[in-house]
């Protein structure tokens, strides 16, 4: 079962991918956790992409494909994946096709409103990195970590005007990647502003 689950920032296609790969024991493929291990080991793709990614910017599809390429050619893909983030526009829509054939593309939706709230409410450990947020799962102290009392900080990613250019670009860039599922009628769009299990509930019923 291959499955690409994409939204905006702050929509829970994360949670959701998860929930699918506990369910169904495939992997989920995350290229914003990729991403975030290249710029922890401090690789050369990763201090561009943290150049990218800190003002706000998409990170380039020849670096975004190669690295998508290598993930699915790993043995734990072999009986299906959830990939998450990826592919954000119709050029890498196209290329994936190359390399795999998809059995559901879906969009979990929210307003750009509510995509800046929960977004901005994100917080994330100066030390271990564990991630919190303000309303979903908060800290005990809105400035300390829970488990190493690292100082809890806003990425630069997450401020509000570096989220709200994404949500430009995702806009922009998404239409034709819908229209281009629509055509092969794997397309499914779910409201992301309903609580997690209510979500979740609509995808399984989509896939089964």
């Amino acid at each position: 079962m291959n499955i690409i689950i994409f939204g905006p920032q702050g929509s829970g296609k994360g949670t959701q991918a998860k929930i699918l790969t506990d369910k169904f024991n495939i992997p989920h493929i995350s290229t914003g956790v990729i991403f975030r291990t290249h710029m922890k080991k401090q690789t050369k793709i990763g201090k561009k992409i943290a150049t990218l990614i800190n003002n706000g910017d998409l990170v380039p599809d020849e670096i975004t494909n190669l690295i998508i390429k290598k993930r699915l050619s790993k043995p734990d893909t072999k009986n299906g994946f959830v990939l998450d983030g990826y592919p954000r526009d119709l050029a890498q829509a196209e290329y994936l096709q190359t390399i795999t054939q998809l059995d559901f593309a879906l969009e979990i939706w929210i307003s750009d409103i509510v995509a800046v709230e929960r977004i901005s409410q994100r917080r994330i450990c100066s030390k271990c990195k564990s991630i919190y947020h303000l309303t979903n799962k908060p800290p005990k102290n809105e400035q300390i970590c829970d488990i190493c009392h690292g100082d809890l900080t806003t990425r630069q990613d997450d401020k509000p005007n570096a989220v709200k250019k994404r949500l430009d670009l995702y806009h922009a860039k998404t239409e034709s990647l819908i229209k281009f599922y629509k055509k092969q009628n794997i397309f499914h769009q779910i409201d992301g502003e309903k609580t997690i299990t209510q979500v979740s509930e609509e995808i399984l019923k989509i896939i089964k």
